[in-house]
């Protein structure tokens, strides 16, 4: 039996803030156990948010910068958290960073988080695991989902599916006793776009959605783009939204109620659909986007399939960032790939 304990850093493409689990591993032969000992988000101020929405616009020498400087920041919350929590800097075997998305394009063999592990590390005095991605997309993967080989691990005896509603929806299954895992479609990262506009960051438990209409046209068009008719292994980012996405719902005059209600109803028809399709009985869904219960709902109302929801296993984290360590933990340096 192997003992770990180790910080595991996310850092999601909502920017809702920096999420760190403080978890404790137990790797028996056949199973594997955990115990989250502590766990705390740090929220971004607006500054930064828009520093890391901006990103893609910096120059080669401003983006480094931007580099260190993330890295240097999550270190400082690294070292706040052991101290809030009194953690004994000695028993952490190493921190797992993610790091921030700001390119994701396995189809042109890159993709790129920033956030130096070596400044985390040079900062904490701890070993710092990351750039988890990569390795997976140079072996022709997509790099994303991050997490299914630890989903099954951990969770199997709970769910036959994991569904993340994140800034985007992925899933993990099982196919034939092969993990298949994929990103379905767009979650929060739509919905916080749209209510920008009225000086919110998101739309608590979907409130406003509720309140709009759907336009059937819109909802036909944003279901019938390309990506969804598309084979796994996929995965979706912020180009694709720019790029897709975002001009089909930006062409429609419409109140932020009713592109809100479209737009639920669309991820509810998508991630139904996957749902159904795959005959899956027993979701666990993870993700800020459990939150937003008119989506749980319309998703609910699209298929029989029970959906136990994340607050039943992590009753505060918004996603579980521990489950990072895993691709390293299990898999060693190549964590993805063979599931592709």
């Amino acid at each position: 039996m192997t003992e770990l304990e180790i910080i595991g850093l996310m850092s999601g493409t909502s920017l809702d803030g920096l999420d760190i689990a403080h978890v404790q591993f137990r790797n028996y032969s056949n199973h594997s156990e955990f115990k989250l000992l502590n766990y705390k988000t740090f929220n971004y101020d607006s500054e930064f948010k828009n520093e890391l929405n901006s990103a893609t616009n910096l120059s080669v020498v401003e983006l480094l910068r931007l580099d260190k400087k993330i890295g240097k920041e999550f270190a400082e919350h690294v070292n706040d958290f052991l101290n809030e929590f009194h953690i004994e800097r000695k028993n952490i075997h190493s921190i797992a960073s993610h790091g921030q998305t700001i390119l994701h394009q396995p189809e042109n063999g890159f993709t790129l988080q920033i956030g130096c592990g070596a400044t985390i590390a040079f900062h904490t005095k701890i070993p710092v695991i990351n750039d988890f991605r990569t390795m997976d997309v140079v072996a022709g993967g997509q790099g994303a989902p991050l997490v299914p080989v630890g989903d099954f691990d951990l969770f199997a005896n709970q769910a036959n599916a994991f569904l993340n509603l994140g800034g985007f929806a992925n899933i993990s299954l099982k196919n034939e006793e092969k993990i298949v895992a994929f990103d379905i479609c767009p979650a929060n990262l739509p919905f916080n776009e749209l209510v920008k506009n009225i000086g919110l960051n998101y739309d608590k438990d979907g409130e406003i959605a509720r309140k709009g209409l759907v336009n059937n046209d819109l909802l036909i068009k944003l279901n019938e783009l390309g990506y969804y008719s598309k084979s796994a292994p996929k995965s979706l980012g912020t180009e694709w939204l720019v790029e897709y996405f975002y001009p089909i719902l930006n062409s429609y005059n419409l109140t932020i109620e009713d592109k809100l209600a479209t737009v639920s109803e669309h991820l509810a028809h998508q991630i139904a659909n996957v749902i159904s399709k795959n005959n899956l009985r027993k979701v666990l869904a993870t993700g800020g986007g459990v939150n937003n219960s008119f989506l749980i709902e319309r998703i609910q109302s699209l298929t029989e399939n029970a959906l136990l929801f994340q607050k039943k296993v992590f009753p505060i984290l918004k996603k579980p960032s521990f489950l990072l360590i895993l691709e390293h933990y299990f898999c060693g340096a190549n964590p993805i790939a063979s599931l592709q």
